[in-house]
């Protein structure tokens, strides 16, 4: 059966900025979950996916020796401190997947051993972390918000060694790109000019490619990327999502979300929440992430000012001219989808009242998910109730519920206009918990496999599975979240 993972383009690349790196054999390699969904949108054969050969190069137990695997290096900045050398210290990457309309998808091998890059971690992942990033990029998905994918959930047969003997398991996600701002960094902390050149130029031919003729193609490449990432964190922000770890190395170049370690949703609604444990000055809060991604975007900036212009000082002008506009590009991008999301006329003045919503629901605590779930329910002509009830003082409620149908639309289709901005589920960190636990320590995987298909579509939800749309009560919070290293 021939291997479907036939390029490695990353060869391309000045040598410095990846290694050979082969994985470490697992003792018995056994596919635990495959995409099954994904695989049919990309209009690939999921048959060698399932196939003894496919599943041992997966796991990395055999190497394909005409496309060998590599492992990328990158720095960053990690809560702001300067790491000149991180790179994949647990991952591997085997090449390149060809969809059926001719894109080119990376396949990296994730917790498949060390790594010359692994700084005496053991390159290995747990069973629990893998499950975790398959289900929330799939949430991510499902909501149509950019990002890695996952293809497929292997397990090794081996132990990890965490705060207990753990089951090993391997993810094997996919990406447009795994070049990171770290990426740029790296280059130009150890490379000449020259070598931050190659990088962006192959950027730009893979995924920029109508940049390539422009005179101006660095700045633009700048402006591409800051761009991307303005409309990614408005949406993360609009469906309660936090990153957790937004560290430069954790930032796509191409503008997908990777890299789910500490992330989560929020439930009730809270502008500076944090769950990362190891955020304690809440750096990565969800109301500071359009002013994180700004400072990892000037970073980047400072990467390519060799590139901008011969001229310093006219350098620096560019990138400021850039970086100027990712601010009022995520304010459109973030109130675009607030308006949509609270279904408000085009020519209302929509600013003072979506304040006006946040601060109301921060007051009252009041579920993010559940209030536009039910607003877009009495949008439909649902009882005033289901809004009025969550809030802490009902007077308050009637009073916001007066001022939203002066400023709503009732134009017919207002309701699924609402309805495709609102998700009535998402993925709760307790459900997703709940559902990790019964796959690692019950071997059951009914509860993970549910969550999938209900999250795959997460604007329509079933009567059955109702129960996965209800946040935690008190004993079933989630308060913090780990990195699954």
């Amino acid at each position: 059966m021939t291997n479907l993972i036939t390029q490695q383009r990353y060869r391309a690349l000045p040598a410095a900025l990846y290694r050979d790196s082969d994985p470490t054999a697992p003792s018995s390699p056994s596919l635990i979950e495959l995409n099954q969904h994904y695989l049919e949108e990309l209009g690939v054969d999921s048959s060698w996916f399932q196939s003894e050969q496919g599943v041992h190069i997966l796991a990395g137990k055999a190497v394909n020796d005409t496309n060998r695997p590599l492992s990328l290096a990158y720095s960053g900045h990690q809560f702001g401190q300067w790491v000149p050398v991180l790179g994949d210290g647990r991952a591997h990457m085997l090449g390149q997947l060809t969809a059926a309309n001719g894109s080119l998808l990376d396949v990296q091998l994730k917790g498949s051993g060390r790594t010359p890059f692994s700084r005496g971690g053991d390159g290995r992942a747990t069973l629990g972390a893998v499950l975790r990033e398959y289900l929330v990029s799939e949430a991510m998905a499902g909501l149509g918000i950019p990002s890695t994918r996952a293809i497929a959930v292997l397990g090794t047969g081996d132990k990890v060694y965490r705060e207990r003997a753990l089951p090993g398991g391997i993810l094997v996600r996919t990406a447009a790109s795994h070049i990171r701002v770290g990426t740029f960094q790296y280059a130009a902390s150890t490379l000449e000019p020259d070598g931050v050149r190659e990088l962006a130029d192959f950027v730009i031919a893979n995924h920029f490619p109508l940049l390539a003729g422009s005179a101006q193609k660095y700045a633009e490449l700048l402006d591409a990327v800051a761009a991307r990432q303005a409309s990614l964190i408005a949406d993360w922000m609009l469906v309660g999502f936090i990153h957790g770890v937004m560290n430069t190395d954790n930032m796509s170049i191409v503008g997908e979300t990777i890299d789910y370690g500490p992330c989560a949703f929020m439930d009730e609604f809270q502008p500076d929440k944090v769950f990362s444990s190891i955020d304690h000055a809440g750096r990565y809060a969800w109301n500071q992430q359009p002013a994180i991604a700004l400072w990892n975007l000037t970073r980047l900036a400072e990467t390519l000012l060799p590139l901008l212009d011969e001229s310093a000082e006219q350098a620096a002008e560019s990138a400021g001219e850039v970086l100027g506009r990712f601010g009022p590009r995520f304010r459109t991008c973030f109130h675009q989808g607030l308006h949509r999301k609270l279904g408000l006329k085009p020519e209302g003045k929509a600013a003072p009242f979506v304040d006006s919503t946040l601060a109301a629901l921060a007051d009252s605590a009041i579920d993010f998910t559940v209030f536009f779930d039910r607003l877009t329910r009495v949008a439909g002509g649902d009882d005033d109730a289901l809004i009025i009830d969550l809030f802490s003082d009902e007077e308050r409620g009637a009073a916001w519920l007066k001022v939203w149908r002066e400023e709503r639309s009732i134009d017919a289709t207002t309701a699924a206009d609402m309805r495709s901005a609102n998700p009535a589920v998402i993925a709760r960190n307790h459900r997703v918990e709940q559902a990790i636990r019964a796959a690692v320590d019950d071997h059951d995987l009914v509860p993970f496999r549910r969550l999938c298909r209900v999250l795959a579509t997460p604007f329509e939800l079933d009567h059955a599975d109702e129960e996965l749309q209800t946040p935690p009560s008190s004993d079933e919070r989630v308060t913090q979240t780990f990195c699954g290293t």
